[in-house]
């Protein structure tokens, strides 16, 4: 038997990081196993369904190098196949035409809730003569679920799970506007996808008591069935935006890795002994669904930052001034910094990537840890700077930049050598003079490390900053 899983995402928003981790979850369990994975727009909510959802999901898969099999199949697309079987239920007695009104409809709901039934349709119209249909009244077909015994599901995260049919409605097929519902749709594409086995959020759990109903109605085998605990936020409760419950896109625009999301992603909620970092190769050799815990994963933006700020300092600094090429795209400032990437921008970006990337956790870090390179003379200087350019500090730098200008060859430990034995002849701590150094070259207090920043930025627009913050009447020393 080939595995064949499915990703089927509504595109009614953006491709959330639970929608995300279950199509992680689905493609390796099918690479694992030699087998495929498909992509099912689920799309029947016309309303709600957009273009712009679709895009995000395709495009949040891709950064995710999520790769599915096939073509994207499209379920609103399939809408007469699945009225078709609807059709076929009937003539196997195993659906009927229902003619009740909206109002007795809900009638019948308020009924039940009354009296406390989770049964809200009383089947009035089961095994009624169709020739006493109301003439005005358009008919839904419904399945005609069994009354007794149990549906149960034998699932491979949550167990043995048990429903009395006695608790399950009749539930709706074909809507009396001829358009199928979610549940039958899904089941005739999943049997039709040749899917052997559903992975999905266990917010679905009590769909597929209803879907299970179909499978057996029609005689068709039932898929491996397996429901993931959803993901709740660092406290406990229901993921919110202010604990994580953002799109892919957005997660791209904070800076962080594909990789190391994806790496984060297969740890909620899934474990493998104490390993924390997996490569592609390791995720998909060691994944199985009897490894997931029952219990609801707990998001955490720091544990996110820690493994990003790992994948970070292990990848090399082309790819990482790679991925930044790919980001600018997605940042407000993105176009403007794109346009300062000179070649010669980018060798100085790359000459200090080790250091940059020692202390980012985030591609933003990264950039921003970056922008004394590409920033605009005189330098805008941070609140933190500005305090350490005293009168004393800019006149001192107008005496140190004549040293500087005599340094040849301009290496870090040239210049190192030469603010040391400057500091030595004013009598100064090392520090009083490199801390003013770093905030005229950069525009802030922390930097990678200044030696490596002068000579990053070169002798004539290191010079030439320094002039810049610099009191150039300042006596020669």
């Amino acid at each position: 038997m080939t595995v064949v899983t499915r990703f089927a995402p509504s595109p009614t928003g953006f491709l959330h990081i639970g929608g995300a981790r279950t199509a992680l979850f689905n493609w390796l369990y099918a690479r694992c196993r030699g087998g495929k994975m498909l992509l099912r727009i689920e799309d029947t909510d016309r309303e709600r369904s957009t273009q712009a959802a679709i895009d995000a999901i395709l495009d949040g898969l891709s950064w995710l190098d999520i790769k599915w099999d096939g073509e994207t199949i499209y379920q609103f697309a399939r809408s007469a196949r699945h009225r078709e079987v609807a059709e076929q239920l009937l003539a196997m007695g195993h659906a009927y035409r229902c003619y009740a009104s909206p109002e007795e409809l809900a009638q019948m709901r308020e009924a039940a809730r009354a009296a406390g039934r989770s049964k809200l349709y009383d089947g009035r119209w089961r095994d009624r003569d169709p020739a006493e249909a109301p003439p005005d009244v358009k008919p839904a077909i419904r399945l005609k679920a069994p009354l007794s015994g149990e549906t149960v599901i034998e699932d491979q995260v949550q167990g043995r799970v048990v429903w009395q049919n006695e608790n399950l409605d009749d539930l709706v097929l074909i809507r009396s506007d001829r358009t199928p519902t979610y549940m039958l749709a899904v089941v005739v594409d999943d049997h039709d996808m040749a899917v052997t086995h559903v992975i999905r959020g266990d917010d679905h759990l009590t769909n597929a008591a209803r879907q299970k109903q179909i499978y057996d109605a029609l005689g068709w085998p039932v898929p491996v069935m397996a429901h993931i605990p959803l993901i709740h936020g660092p406290d406990g409760s229901k993921l919110s935006k202010r604990h994580g419950a953002l799109g892919v896109d957005a997660y791209r625009a904070m800076g962080y890795l594909p990789a190391a999301l994806r790496n984060y992603l297969l740890r909620l909620g899934w474990s493998h002994g104490d390993q924390e970092i997996f490569s592609t190769e390791e995720m998909i050799a060691a994944f199985d669904l009897p490894q997931i815990g029952r219990s609801p994963a707990r998001f955490d933006f720091a544990k996110l930052e820690s493994l990003n700020g790992h994948y970070i300092r292990n990848s090399g600094d082309v790819a990482l001034l790679d991925s930044i090429d790919r980001l600018l795209p997605h940042l407000a400032d993105g176009g403007e910094i794109a346009r300062k990437m000179t070649p010669q921008i980018r060798e100085q970006w790359l000459a200090a990537m080790p250091s940059l990337k020692e202390r980012a956790k985030t591609l933003i870090d990264l950039i921003d840890g970056a922008r004394f390179l590409f920033a605009d003379r005189p330098l805008k200087l941070d609140d933190k700077a500005s305090a350490l350019l005293t009168p004393e500090a800019r006149e001192l730098l107008g005496q140190l930049g004549a040293d500087l200008a005599r340094v040849e060859p301009w290496t870090a430990e040239a210049t190192e050598h030469a603010v040391r034995l400057f500091a030595e002849r004013k009598s100064a701590k090392l520090g009083t003079v490199a801390q003013p150094l770093r905030a005229a070259l950069t525009g802030r207090a922390t930097s990678p490390g200044i030696f490596e920043v002068l000579s990053v930025l070169g002798k004539t627009e290191s010079l030439a900053r320094v002039a810049d913050q610099a009191k150039l009447d300042a006596a020669s020393p």
